[in-house]
C-alpha cells in the first residue's frame, strides 16, 4: 500500500481509537485501543477495571488503582478469548504504550504500533523498537 493510502487509514483507525476510548470510565485518563488484520478490525480496548469489577478506576486520592487494565492489554486478551490471532496486524491506541503492554505486543505477534500521544516516558516504545516493530507517532491532532 502506498504511504500516504496507509497514512489515511492509520489517521482514521487511530480518530477510531479514540472514539472507543470514551468507553472507559476513568477519570484520570481515558484511553483506547483497536487491533486491525488484514483491513478488519479483530479486537478493541480501553482502559478499566477487570470484568465483574467496579466501573471505578481511581481511589478516593484519585490514584488509579493497581488492577486498571490498560486498553492494549484488555485488546489482546480479548483476542486470546476468541478464535482469530493478532499475528502480523497493527495495533492502534490513543497514547504511546507503557513496557509492560509493550511486553504483550511483542508476545502478541504485532509488527505495527500507531500512536497519537507521547507518553513522558519512552520505555515501552524503545523496546518495541529494539524487537523491530514498526512504531509511528500521528499527532492527535490531525486524527
Amino acid at each position: 500500500m502506498n504511504t500516504e493510502k496507509q497514512k489515511n487509514f492509520d489517521l482514521r483507525y487511530l480518530k477510531m481509537a479514540k472514539i472507543w476510548a470514551q468507553n472507559s470510565y476513568c477519570q484520570r485518563r481515558q484511553v483506547g485501543a483497536l487491533v486491525v488484520k488484514d483491513g478488519m478490525i479483530i479486537s478493541d480496548g480501553y482502559n478499566g477495571t477487570p470484568s465483574g469489577f467496579e466501573n471505578i478506576c481511581e481511589d478516593e486520592n484519585n490514584v488509579t488503582k493497581p488492577y486498571v487494565l490498560h486498553a492494549e492489554a484488555n485488546a489482546i486478551t480479548k483476542l486470546a478469548r476468541s478464535s482469530n490471532n493478532s499475528d502480523g496486524s497493527t495495533i492502534y491506541i490513543t497514547a504511546s504504550p507503557c513496557i509492560e503492554c509493550a511486553k504483550l505486543i511483542i508476545q502478541a505477534g504485532i509488527k505495527r504500533v500507531v500512536y497519537g500521544e507521547q507518553y513522558r516516558l519512552t520505555d515501552g516504545i524503545d523496546l518495541l523498537k529494539r524487537a523491530g516493530i514498526e512504531t509511528i507517532y500521528l499527532n492527535t491532532e490531525e486524527a
